[in-house]
């Protein structure tokens, strides 16, 4: 059993700094993908950014600049760092992961969901 847990949110000031990060635990060997995303009630969760094991990086247009994703890939942990914080961030941010390779060298063939992080940006 695959488990992600997201720590690091809470409430910040816009144009402030909020650092989110995320460790998978379970049998695992790999995953090739770590990413976040966030959801507003009543709206599609929304990818915010995503990092594949090599390296490469994918962003939301709305985070390009501010946002930074970076992972560990040997402690199998993602983080996200936010800056600049706006208002319009606000949402339960979570934590996603696709492409496991279990310590058995089996392929997982499931995304897994962590139970999600708030991020309130107000003043």
């Amino acid at each position: 059993q695959i488990q992600l847990v997201e720590s690091g949110g809470g409430l910040v000031q816009p144009g402030g700094s909020l650092r989110l990060s995320c460790v998978a635990s379970g049998s695992i060997f790999s995953i090739y993908l770590m990413g976040w995303y966030r959801q507003v009630p009543g709206k599609q969760r929304e990818l915010v950014a995503t990092m594949v094991s090599g390296g490469d990086r994918t962003y939301a247009d709305s985070v390009k600049g501010r946002f930074t994703i970076s992972r560990d890939n040997a402690k199998k942990t993602v983080d996200l760092q936010m800056n600049s914080l706006k208002p319009g961030a606000t949402a339960v941010y979570s934590c996603y992961s696709r492409g496991v390779l279990s310590s058995t060298m089996t392929a997982e063939d499931a995304d897994y969901w962590g139970q999600g992080t708030q991020v309130t940006v107000s003043s």
